[in-house]
């Protein structure tokens, strides 16, 4: 069933969403929020897109398989773990140049990993049905 009012309400708020998810994710560098949780409101706008049009529809908006997008973020969280190790520094500690630390690499990491994931199995069951 294709709802006219939902498909209109989706162009409408999927920016929303995703702007939303970025401020979550680097809010959460200081206050409460970050990767996980911006992940999470990410990848509702895909699944709203999915749910108003179909699957691929959302997965023509992301331009990447999600399950791509777990690997590039498990690859990201793991990169800015290891930053401290080149510096000498024990393994995860915090570095930073200017504003950029790598917690904030770290949460990007997590950001796209929740997005893959999530995507991966609201996709997986769509498709399924």
């Amino acid at each position: 069933m294709k709802s006219l009012v939902l498909q209109t309400t989706t162009r409408l708020f999927e920016p929303l969403f995703l702007v939303f998810s970025l401020f979550l994710l680097l809010r959460g560098h200081h206050e409460p929020g970050g990767g996980f949780v911006g992940g999470l409101v990410a990848a509702s706008a895909f699944v709203l897109r999915a749910l108003a049009f179909d699957v691929a529809s959302a997965r023509r908006q992301l331009r990447i398989d999600p399950q791509r997008l777990i690997g590039i973020g498990l690859a990201v969280a793991l990169a800015s773990a290891f930053v401290s190790v080149g510096e000498g520094l024990p393994f995860m500690t915090g570095v930073w140049s200017g504003n950029v630390g790598t917690p904030l690499v770290f949460d990007a990491g997590v950001y796209v990993t929740v997005v893959g994931v999530v995507l991966t199995i609201v996709f997986g069951m769509a498709e399924e049905t």
